[in-house]
């Protein structure tokens, strides 16, 4: 009974690897108690970011590894759906019905905008395609940081969220030594969100639609060749993974209080999706959910413990200077390579594989 309540749950797609189904169920337990065994507003931050990056990661899994289309533009919707809320809340104050319009703007604005791409670029070859959605992204970022008025220009948007979101509202005392506050109200709303965001991804993916998806990937020549219109599918797979960025972005808005460019439209963020889903595994979604907890992780705590390691080897100069915390980014870069090497199909096809 429960296993065939797990598999509805997850659509059928079991992570067929004891080792992988631990390490999934740790990072669902690990996310929903963090506030609770790492409290602080660092570790709180993490794990709300972790979160965000898992659906964005997962609905560019959607793109990359089940359709097969190189999108530089996730992040241009992203950044849609952060700033929608941000000026809805700007625009008509701290009020959920202004939560409620941001959301339906960013989602439209979103949806629309894949369509057009889709529609209008999809037909050329894959290459071609990523070099016309990284111009449109760019176009986009400039356009965000020109029109001051309405998005803030490089600054960004500071704005107030509704009031059961802020940290004086209490719901109640304490709870193993926590404050029940708006702020920890904020995190399980994120939280949740994307525990649904994700398993609703995964019941796209293992429908029909995803399996038409996954042969359009394999050939699209005998996709089109059998009746099923490439071009359709494919805009369409981009209207659900814009559609899904548009709500990562929703709730790092609902989280962060503060909107702009460098944290919704760069494309740093570009990049850290794109090795998200290659180290955890492409056309898995389940490696979107691995590569986005290692790389937050290792962005937000990689220097401290080349702090640690630094001081231990202090009588060591030079293998001291070797873990220097500056050189956080070198042993990060050095981390991917061995990841891809030593892992070509991701950790999870490593694990599956080895099942």
């Amino acid at each position: 009974m429960v296993k065939q309540a797990l598999r509805a749950i997850l659509s059928d797609d079991l992570p067929r690897s004891r080792w992988l189904a631990v390490v999934l169920v740790a990072i669902l337990v690990g996310l929903a108690v963090a506030p609770f065994l790492f409290p602080g507003a660092k570790s709180l931050n993490v794990a709300a970011k972790i979160c965000v990056f898992i659906v964005l990661a997962a609905s560019f899994d959607l793109l990359l590894g089940y359709t097969g289309i190189v999108s530089f533009a996730h992040t241009m919707f992203f950044g849609i759906g952060a700033y929608g809320v941000a000026i809805a809340l700007t625009r008509m104050g701290a009020s959920w019905a202004a939560v409620a319009v941001g959301v339906v703007a960013g989602l439209a604005v979103a949806i629309v905008l894949a369509a057009v791409i889709g529609l209008f670029s999809l037909r050329v070859r894959t290459i071609f395609f990523a070099m016309i959605t990284l111009a449109v992204a760019s176009a986009f970022a400039i356009l965000a940081s020109q029109l001051s008025d309405l998005t803030g220009g490089e600054d960004g948007l500071n704005y107030r969220l509704p009031a059961e979101l802020r940290a004086p509202f209490s719901f109640g005392d304490t709870l193993f030594g926590v404050r029940l506050n708006g702020r920890l109200l904020d995190y399980y709303l994120v939280y949740l969100a994307s525990v649904v965001l994700v398993l609703a991804l995964l019941r796209i993916v293992n429908s029909p639609f995803g399996s038409v998806l996954m042969a359009i990937r394999e050939n699209p020549f005998r996709a089109e060749a059998i009746g099923y219109r490439t071009v359709v599918y494919r805009t369409i797979a981009s209207c659900i993974a814009a559609a899904a960025a548009a709500l990562a972005g929703v709730l790092l808005a609902l989280w962060s209080s503060q909107t702009n460019p460098d944290t919704t439209l760069s494309f740093d963020i570009m990049v850290d999706i794109l090795l998200m889903v290659v180290i955890g595994g492409m056309g898995t979604m389940y490696g979107a959910v691995l590569g986005a907890v290692l790389l937050v992780f290792a962005q937000n705590y990689l220097q401290d413990l080349l702090a640690i390691a630094h001081k231990a080897l202090a009588g060591v100069p030079l293998l001291a200077n070797f873990f220097h915390p500056d050189r956080w980014l070198l042993w990060l870069g050095v981390a991917f390579i061995l990841c891809v090497y030593f892992f070509p199909s991701g950790i999870v096809g490593r694990l599956r594989n080895r099942r």
